[in-house]
């Protein structure tokens, strides 16, 4: 028999908890402006750390999108803080509205997890990446390719959620984390990937197709 689930992140649960309890007090105490307030705090809360399933593409050589969202960069750079080689940088950005579940873009091992507290820039800003606080996995792929998929925090955002731990295997489109209300996750990944979306196209974590891994390795500085 498939195992039922409630369809919300846990940890959004003792938020959803104590807003639930201030409602009912407040409705409790014939508090009705302030009882509404808080029944639409409550639906809001419950909404944002929503869960839903996914359908993930059994394509094994499809890296899907980590975070529902919009994609508002796409350039090759070099990156000297995760890869240190030339990558292909596609950057996510999750309004307060989508879901805010994080996924494992493409199957492997964690090799490395950087995390850097930083400030609170509005998360659609070059800024932002630079300097706010993110949370980086460095994933190995079964065909011995690097790369990073980074959650950063936003303007609003004041928690980072990672599940995963270093040397941990991951399987593509599986949950591994979240960013508390509002950010964006970056995607730094080999010189010679295929990407398969453009630029501000909307994407759903774990459905979405970005793009394939490359055939071969190629060396790049």
């Amino acid at each position: 028999m498939k195992n039922t689930r409630i369809p919300v992140a846990s940890e959004g649960l003792p938020f959803i908890a104590f807003s639930g309890f201030i409602t009912l007090v407040t409705a409790l105490l014939d508090y009705d402006i302030a009882t509404f307030f808080f029944l639409a705090l409550s639906a809001f809360v419950l909404y944002f750390f929503r869960d839903p399933q996914r359908i993930i593409p059994d394509d094994l050589n499809a890296l899907v999108s980590p975070a529902d969202g919009k994609v508002i960069l796409m350039e090759k750079i070099f990156d000297d803080r995760f890869i240190e080689k030339h990558v292909c940088k596609i950057s996510i950005f999750m309004n307060v509205f989508n879901v805010h579940v994080n996924r494992i873009p493409f199957s492997g091992k964690v090799n490395k997890i950087i995390y850097s507290p930083g400030k609170f820039y509005s998360a659609n800003t070059d800024k932002a990446a630079l300097t706010n606080e993110y949370c980086a996995l460095i994933i190995e792929t079964p065909a011995k390719y690097q790369f990073a998929v980074v959650q950063v925090a936003g303007l609003i955002a004041r928690r980072i959620v990672c599940r995963s731990e270093k040397n941990d295997p991951v399987t593509s489109g599986h949950r591994y984390g979240l960013i508390r209300f509002g950010s964006r996750v970056d995607l730094y990944l080999p010189l010679n990937f295929h990407p398969k979306i453009k630029l501000g196209q909307n994407v759903t974590a774990g459905e979405t197709v970005i793009g394939y891994m490359p055939d071969k390795i190629i060396e790049n500085s």
